[in-house]
């Protein structure tokens, strides 16, 4: 049958064909990714150089012309006849034709440093009191405004000090009033001996001008070029809605810590380089070249996707897959070559080692090459040729071995067995004296064990006693109590009874009060009464009468306080009959508790004689009780003196057997050791010989 083929990964013929095609491939990939990352890089630089330059050209060609209007700004500032006409228009004693000549003066001059400049918008000459009546401008543009942002700029003017001011290109120019965007350079045309005199010069170029200037300049496929200010907004770009907006990509991301890879052939000025890579809004890569401007506080700044310049590195990407592929084929051929030359003749070695360890030495090799692996071949040959003739020799030695230890184990079998009974009837005798002396021990110790529980009974009897002592006293003492307390309740009874009697004779009284009070009553009213007829009749008498009206009226007052009296005592009659009648109610429902209190009292000391009684009964039960226990310990300690005896005698026996059971335990373990012997003497000579069985020799 043929063998099954299949993909070993533990053999050394597939581990250097894996290793050799991994190295391949791996040198290959990375010498041509390295390939083509260098001309990346290189192509990159070139770039950065060659854009370097154009950036630096376009903003020399931007400082020129700023450089240009700078220096009309000047001629307007060192005019005289300009200076005059000024000083002239805000002379308010400058008659109105000279006024008017010299604001003449002033527009036509404006108007023809516009007309001789297609790239301007306008130049004006702006009042410091923003008011457009004061202020002149060429032909064509709008009128002055004075809002908020407007006095802004002009505040920066005025914070130059006479020196030009360049503003960022506006959409709808530096008024917002335009339609078109606008550049504009400010000045303040001073003047020392008459400030009143002093104008804001503004010279608004169009944006297109810019363009004009930068459309030669050209940066990759897709690039882009913008002017930025110090603070890295747009100043000047193509799209009209970047103005004003914060630059994603600014040269000050190279002071804010964002990651920038500059260019190591880029142009440099004062030894700082003028390129670097950056990812723009999108994370995309971006070839960045930028140019300080020289007359302005900007900066020129260009940049380009750098996929659009390593276009052409990405054939190198397809020539390293082709390598690569390439490689991996080579290395298929080489690791197969090597699978033939190395792998196979392995293998077939360790198989035919294999069939030796199971037993068949006749297994050969028949390698024919001079090299390593034919000299291996060889040489198992010759071994499995000497293991064959020590197989033989010893199966004969083994066979010799076999019949010896069969009569070894017979031998010893017998004496093993001689020894073992003798060894188990002295382990009987010796267990059956261990066994009588443990009998023995133990019944000693339940013996001393009773007479301590004997004197714990006794002892607990005493303690019993004398709590039945103390408890019949405490039943005297309670009987005596109880009998007292039944007097003092009998007493209570009897007091609560003359509470009865007296409260009845108080409610009795309380009721004769009332029946003496009535007729006072009556008696005051009688005389409440007369006094005021009395009073009438001194009235009627005049002046005879006066000492009658006083008596009148002294036992009229009489008689009211009489009356008061006799309401206080009524009042208090009335609570004295309200309290009686409570104590009354009160007596009436405590008299039956205590007819019940005082028959439980009888009952109580009823059963504290009949718990005297009992007590003298289990008195007497105890001091029987104490009598036998007294008794039992005199039986045991006769109990104990005959088991001392026994342990002794059985001590004696027990030690006279263990010396013989020691001896027959040592020959007994000595034969039952040369069995063991014997019988692993046999086990190894029967697989001694199912050994040589097994080799095929």
């Amino acid at each position: 049958m043929q063998r099954r083929r299949f993909i070993n990964f533990s053999s050394v013929g597939v581990k250097l064909f894996v290793i050799l095609f991994c190295t391949i491939v791996l040198l290959s990939s990375v010498l041509g990714l390295t390939s083509y990352y260098a001309a990346k890089g290189i192509i990159t630089d070139e770039v950065a150089a060659a854009s370097s330059q154009s950036i630096v050209q376009a903003a020399d060609k931007l400082d020129f012309l700023f450089a240009e209007y700078e220096a009309l700004s000047r001629q307007f500032a060192v005019d005289p006849a300009l200076k005059a006409d000024m000083e002239t228009v805000n002379l308010p004693t400058a008659g109105t034709v000279a006024r008017a000549a010299a604001e003449d003066r002033i527009r036509r001059k404006l108007d023809s440093v516009r007309g001789s400049d297609e790239r301007l918008l306008g130049v004006r000459l702006v009042s410091r009191s923003m008011v457009d009546a004061e202020s002149y401008k060429s032909t064509g543009i709008s009128g002055v405004r004075s809002d908020e942002g407007i006095l802004a700029r002009m505040k920066e003017i005025d914070n130059g000090k006479g020196e030009p001011v360049w503003f960022p290109v506006r959409a709808k120019g530096f008024f917002d009033a335009y339609s078109q965007s606008s550049l504009t350079m400010g000045r303040l045309l001073r003047n020392i001996q008459n400030p009143a005199a002093e104008y804001y010069m503004l010279i608004e170029m169009k944006g297109s001008a810019l363009t004009g200037v930068l459309s030669n300049l050209h940066i990759g496929l897709a690039g882009d070029i913008r002017i930025l200010d110090p603070s890295g907004r747009v100043a000047y770009g193509a799209d009209d809605a970047l103005l004003g907006q914060p630059s994603y990509i600014h040269t000050a991301e190279r002071k804010t810590g964002v990651q920038e890879q500059e260019q190591p052939g880029a142009l440099k000025e004062g030894g700082r380089k003028h390129s670097f890579t950056a990812g723009d809004e999108q994370g995309n890569p971006q070839l960045v070249v930028y140019q300080p401007l020289a007359t302005a506080d900007w900066t020129l700044l260009g940049y380009a996707p750098v996929s659009d310049f390593t276009k052409s590195a990405d054939r190198l990407l397809y020539i390293t897959f082709l390598v690569v592929l390439a490689a991996a084929l080579i290395a298929l051929v080489i690791g197969y070559v090597l699978v033939r030359l190395i792998g196979r003749p392995l293998g077939k070695l360790a198989r035919l080692m294999e069939e030796g360890e199971q037993g068949n030495l006749q297994v050969r090799t028949d390698f024919k090459g001079r090299d390593e692996i034919g000299r291996l071949g060889h040489s198992f040959n010759r071994m499995m040729e000497q293991i064959s003739l020590l197989a033989g020799r010893s199966s004969s030695s083994a066979a010799e071995v076999l019949t010896t230890s069969e009569q070894l184990v017979a031998a010893s079998g017998a004496i093993s067995g001689q020894a073992s009974e003798v060894a188990a009837a002295t382990g009987e005798i010796a267990g059956g004296a261990a066994s009588l002396a443990a009998e023995a021990e133990s019944s000693n110790a339940k013996v001393e064990l009773m007479r301590d529980k004997a004197n714990e009974v006794a002892g607990t009897n005493a303690v019993m006693a004398a709590s039945a002592g103390k408890v019949m006293e405490a039943s005297d003492q309670g009987a005596e109590r109880m009998k007292k307390l039944v007097a003092q309740s009998e007493s209570v009874l009897k007091m609560m009874d003359l509470i009865q009697e007296n409260s009845a004779m108080l409610r009795d009284s309380t009721v004769l009060i009332r029946s003496i009070l009535s007729p006072m009553i009556a008696m005051n009213k009688q005389t409440n009464i007369l006094a005021l007829n009395a009073s009438i009749e001194a009235a009627r008498a005049g002046a005879a009468g006066r000492g009658f009206i006083v008596i009148a009226d002294e036992i009229r007052g009489l008689a009211n306080q009489s009356s008061q009296s006799i309401a206080s005592v009524s009042r208090i009659t009335e609570e004295i009959s309200s309290h009686i009648e409570n104590t009354v109610q009160v007596v009436s429902e405590a008299a039956p508790m205590f007819d019940s209190q005082l028959a439980s009292v009888r009952e109580s000391s009823l059963i504290f004689g009949s718990v005297r009684a009992e007590m003298e009964v289990f008195s007497g039960v105890l001091n029987q009780s104490s009598a036998a226990v007294s008794e039992l310990a005199e039986y045991q300690q006769q109990l104990g003196q005959s088991m001392a005896s026994v342990i002794s005698v059985v001590q004696q026996t027990s030690a006279s057997t263990e010396e013989v059971a020691s001896m027959s335990s040592q020959q007994f373990t000595v034969s039952r050791e040369l069995v063991e012997l014997s019988g692993k003497l046999e086990t190894l000579a029967e697989n001694l010989k199912q050994s040589m069985i097994s080799f095929q020799g």
